[in-house]
């Protein structure tokens, strides 16, 4: 695994991260490594995320430390949980493009995690609201399968609860029109509706039948299209480019 020149850290950064993390157990906590002066210094950093599985730095906080010095590190811990990366953990690091420190509490091990060029397989991902999941996955597809880049779009946790209408408000700023009531073809888009007032799923169209989609709690998949999820397709939309 290669490592960029000069980033090594020291083991009293991760003194700091790791009390940093025992303070914020059982949640995630989540910080930077910046390079102050020539010196590294750990800042603790908010975590915006609701709930304990995961991590959402705050965007003033990492703004802050880049007034500081600069950001060489993305620090965070998995409470009573190894530090070997996630799935999600080895897609935002590419996302990033800056190593990872994962922390353990209250144990103590710890790990870094470098970008490498890991991309998340489109078919057997688990599940990471807002960095794998049903958007993500059409975004990932796309690029790897037609050789197109989607926008992304910040979406909170369960965004379709809180008067978010994700994928009927944004599908034309990506590139789709609608072409629901037409034949189903290869890469089309179908929004679905489950449990929600408004689309807040999404899959993209194989061929053949088969949809592949990413539902919460499971891994992503090829699926039979006809049938629940047929009934359950409020939008079909197709990128422009495949018009």
């Amino acid at each position: 695994m290669s490592r960029p020149v000069g980033v090594e850290i020291p083991t009293p950064i991760v003194a700091a991260a790791q009390g940093h993390a025992r303070a914020e157990s059982p949640r995630e906590s989540c910080g930077l490594v910046v390079r102050v002066a020539g010196a590294l210094t750990y800042r603790p950093c908010r975590n915006l995320a609701e709930g304990h599985a995961h991590f959402h730095l705050a965007p003033e906080d990492f703004a802050r430390a880049e007034t500081e010095g600069e950001v060489v590190a993305v620090v965070h811990s998995h409470p009573n949980a190894s530090p070997e990366p996630s799935e999600a953990d080895r897609v935002m690091c590419e996302r990033w493009g800056l190593p990872w420190l994962i922390v353990n509490v209250p144990v103590g091990h710890w790990q870094v995690l470098y970008p490498s060029g890991y991309r998340a397989p489109l078919v057997g991902r688990p599940f990471s609201h807002g960095v794998l999941d049903c958007f993500s996955l059409i975004r990932d597809y796309f690029a790897e399968v037609v050789g197109l880049a989607l926008p992304d779009f910040e979406r909170p946790d369960d965004w379709w609860l809180k008067g978010g209408n994700l994928y009927l408000e944004g599908y034309e700023r990506a590139g789709f029109v609608d072409v629901t009531g037409q034949a189903l073809r290869e890469h089309d888009v179908l929004l679905m509706q489950l449990r929600a007032q408004v689309p807040n799923h999404a899959g993209v169209y194989l061929g053949a039948d088969v949809v592949l989609h990413h539902l919460q709690a499971s891994l992503s998949r090829r699926e039979t299209y006809s049938g629940f999820w047929e009934r359950i397709t409020r939008r079909v939309v197709r990128h422009r480019s495949l018009c």
